[in-house]
């Protein structure tokens, strides 16, 4: 699924995991939130899913995965709509258009999905 997006995502599209997030200078960071900001508008507003927290944490998720060792250093999400985000840095930006679908990604934070996911809810 192509996203309206895509070609605006020039940072974005090349971050597959916290260790490409963090070759990009700070200086290129408010990008980043503002690409991945816009990326989950795009989708949730096409599929549906909880949107608001998300968009709520963009800037310190993006913070989180730049200044920590993730996964080695553990992130803990107050509530799972909040992880959208921290999927989408995690490796998992190509099948997010599958968020909360049947056999799609999880739309929250889930063990057996990712390394990146320290608990599982919902």
């Amino acid at each position: 699924m192509k996203n309206m997006n895509e070609d605006k995502m020039n940072m974005l599209n090349n971050i597959n995991s916290p260790k490409d997030l963090k070759q990009l200078k700070k200086s290129d960071l408010p990008k980043v939130c503002k690409e991945l900001r816009e990326f989950i508008i795009d989708i949730v507003s096409q599929n549906g899913g909880h949107f608001g927290a998300s968009l709520g944490v963009v800037e310190l998720t993006v913070i989180l995965h730049y200044v920590f060792d993730t996964p080695n250093d553990l992130i803990v999400w107050d509530v799972g709509h909040q992880a959208y985000g921290h999927k989408i840095l995690t490796g998992r930006r190509d099948l997010f258009h599958t968020n909360r679908k049947k056999n799609g990604i999880s739309g929250f934070p889930k063990r057996e999905e990712s390394i990146y996911d320290t608990f599982g809810v919902g």
